[in-house]
C-alpha cells in the first residue's frame, strides 16, 4: 500500500479511478465525476465532500468548463496542453498546482482541495476550495483581560496566520508550513520576524519540528512535549496562548511562534519563567498598575505553593510560633478532629482537586449548582461533623483562589502538583522540610533550559537590562531594547531619537 501512495499518477482516468478507490478504501464521501467537453477531452473531478465550497465549484468551476469556448480551446492541444490551458485561462480559482504522484495527489485531496484529471495526461490539476465548517473568531477563553482586543485564535490554521499578520504588518514575518504525523498529515506552521529572530534559534526550532516522527499529531500540546528541553519537570518551558496579541508581542521579542491545524493554543519559543506570570493587559495598562498585578500574582504563585505547607508545619511542630490566643483557638478547633493537620490537608486538597476536575466536566446548565454544593454545603457539614478544622477550610480556600490568578494554566497546575510535595515534606519535617524543598525546587528552576535559554532569566544568570519588563514593568519610553537572552539580530526596539523635544 505504501508502494501504492508514492506511485505516479496513470495516464489513464480508469485506472487513476480504481486506484483512487482503492486507496481510500470505497470511503463513501469520495466524489468522483465525470465530463466530457467536445469530442476529444473527457475530464474527472475528484473531491470529498464536505471539504470543499460545493457552491463555489458549481458556481465556478464547473460553470467556467461549461462555456462552449471551453471545448474549442482545448480540442486540439495535447493532454499535457489542456491540462495547463485550464490553469492559465480557464479556471479562476486562486490556488492552481500541477501535481503528478499518489502521495500529493491524496493528501491534497484530503486537505480539502478538488482535483481534476484529463483523459491521456499522468498529471492532475489541484483546485483549492477549501469550505470545511469553522468556529468564528470569539472572545479567548483560557486568558481573559478587562482591557485589549477581544479576538481569540480558532482551529483553522489559516484563520490563525491571517489573525497574527494583521498584527504586524511586515514583509518580514516568514511563515514556513510542514506536515508533521504520518497519519494525520497536520500542517505545522512556524511564524518569526527574519530580520530579528535570532538565526540558530530558527534552525533550532526546524530540527526538531522535522526529527518528529509519530503516527499523529492532533493539538499542540503533541508538539510542545516533543520539542521541549525536558520532560522531567512539572514546569512548562514552553509558552502556549490563544490570544493573537499575546503571540504576536512574543514574535516582536524575537522568539518563534508554532501554529498547529486543528488546535487554537499556539506555541511560543524560548520562554522564561516570568513570563507565565504576563498578562497582556499588563501593557495596555499604565506601568504602575501592571508592576502592582504582577506582584499580586507572584504573591498568589507562592500562597498556591506554600499555604497548606505552612499551616501544617506550623501547627505540628511549631506552635511556639503562634500567638496565644490564635493557638488556643485553634486547640479548640482541632479538638475533635480525627486527623493530624497532616492527613487533614492532604484529604482537603484531594477533595478540592476532585471538585475542580469535577467542574471542567460537568455540563454547564448544572456546574453552578454542584459547584455551590461542593463548596459551600460539604465544606459545612464536614467542619460540623469534626473531620476537619475550620482554619484549614480556610487555607485551602485562599490557595485555590490564588491559584487561579496565575494568567497561564500550566504554571497554576506545577504549582499543585509541587503543593503535595510541599505538604508532605512539612508533615515529615515542619518547616526544615519545606526548607529543604525550596533548596531543591530552586536548584531545579535554574537548571531548566528552553531552547538554551536560562528558565530564570533574568533573575539567574542576573541580566539587569531585563529587568525593566520582568517582576516590574517599567514605562513604554524605557523600554527601548529587547530581551538580552533571546540573542536577537536587533537588539533597538524603538529610535528614541525621532522624538520631538517639549
Amino acid at each position: 500500500m505504501k508502494d501504492a501512495v508514492n506511485g505516479e499518477l496513470s495516464c489513464r482516468l480508469e485506472d487513476n479511478d480504481d486506484h483512487l478507490y482503492k486507496l481510500l478504501g470505497q470511503s463513501s464521501d469520495l466524489v468522483r465525476k465525470r465530463l466530457q467537453l467536445g469530442e476529444r477531452t473527457e475530464l474527472a473531478i475528484f473531491y470529498i465532500d464536505g471539504l470543499i465550497d460545493t457552491q463555489l465549484l458549481h458556481n465556478s468551476i464547473l460553470y467556467s468548463l461549461q462555456e462552449g469556448r471551453v471545448s474549442g480551446l482545448l480540442e486540439e492541444l495535447a493532454p499535457d496542453g489542456k491540462i495547463e490551458m485550464l490553469r492559465k485561462r480557464v479556471l479562476m480559482a486562486g490556488d492552481l498546482t500541477v501535481i503528478h504522484d499518489y502521495k500529493h495527489f491524496v493528501h491534497d485531496l484530503l486537505s480539502g482541495n478538488v482535483m481534476l484529471m484529463v483523459e491521456g495526461s499522468a498529471s492532475a490539476l489541484r483546485i483549492g476550495l477549501p469550505g470545511w465548517e469553522d468556529r468564528s473568531v470569539s472572545e479567548p477563553t483560557s486568558q481573559s483581560v478587562v482591557r485589549g482586543p477581544m479576538e481569540g485564535f480558532t482551529e483553522n490554521l489559516r484563520t490563525n496566520t491571517a489573525l497574527i499578520r494583521r498584527k504586524i504588518k511586515d514583509s518580514q514575518l516568514w511563515l514556513e508550513t510542514i506536515q508533521i504525523g504520518r497519519v494525520t498529515q497536520t500542517s505545522v506552521s512556524i511564524m518569526y520576524l527574519s530580520h530579528i529572530a535570532n538565526e540558530e534559534l530558527v534552525q533550532e526550532v526546524k530540527r526538531r519540528l522535522n526529527s518528529i516522527d509519530t503516527d499523529s499529531i492532533l493539538e499542540s500540546g503533541y508538539i510542545e512535549e516533543f520539542i521541549q528541553d525536558t520532560a522531567v519537570t512539572p514546569f512548562p518551558t514552553i509558552y502556549n496562548s490563544d490570544r493573537p496579541d499575546t503571540i504576536a508581542a512574543g514574535i516582536l521579542e524575537g522568539k518563534v511562534a508554532i501554529l498547529v491545524d486543528g488546535t487554537p493554543f499556539v506555541l511560543l519559543a524560548p520562554t522564561i519563567f516570568v513570563s507565565f506570570f504576563q498578562s497582556a493587559e499588563d501593557y495596555y495598562q499604565r506601568a504602575d498598575i501592571s508592576t502592582l498585578l504582577r506582584c499580586v500574582r507572584f504573591l498568589a504563585f507562592f500562597i498556591t505553593l506554600f499555604a497548606p505547607a505552612f499551616y501544617v508545619a506550623i501547627t505540628t511542630y511549631h506552635q511556639e510560633m503562634i500567638p496565644t490566643n490564635l493557638v488556643i483557638s485553634l486547640a479548640a478547633q482541632r479538638e475533635t478532629v480525627p486527623f493530624p493537620a497532616f492527613i487533614e490537608a492532604l484529604l482537603m486538597e484531594f477533595t478540592y482537586e476532585i471538585l475542580r476536575e469535577a467542574g471542567v466536566r460537568i455540563p454547564k446548565n448544572v456546574g453552578q449548582a454542584v459547584s455551590i454544593v461542593g463548596t459551600l454545603v460539604i465544606g459545612q457539614a464536614a467542619v460540623a461533623a469534626g473531620f476537619i478544622s475550620s482554619a484549614m477550610v480556610i487555607i485551602v480556600s485562599i490557595t485555590a483562589i490564588s491559584s487561579f490568578v496565575i494568567p497561564e494554566a500550566g504554571m497554576a497546575i506545577a504549582a499543585r502538583i509541587i503543593r503535595f510535595a510541599l505538604i508532605g515534606l512539612a508533615g515529615f519535617m515542619g518547616l526544615y522540610g519545606i526548607l529543604c524543598g525550596v533548596f531543591l525546587l530552586v536548584l531545579h528552576l535554574v537548571s531548566l533550559r528552553s531552547f538554551g535559554v536560562p528558565y530564570m532569566s533574568p533573575i539567574g544568570p542576573f541580566r539587569a537590562a531585563d529587568l525593566k519588563d520582568s517582576i516590574f514593568r517599567l514605562p513604554w519610553p524605557l523600554l527601548k531594547t529587547r530581551p538580552v537572552e533571546n540573542k536577537t539580530q536587533n537588539l533597538q526596539r524603538m529610535n528614541t531619537s525621532k522624538r520631538e523635544e517639549p
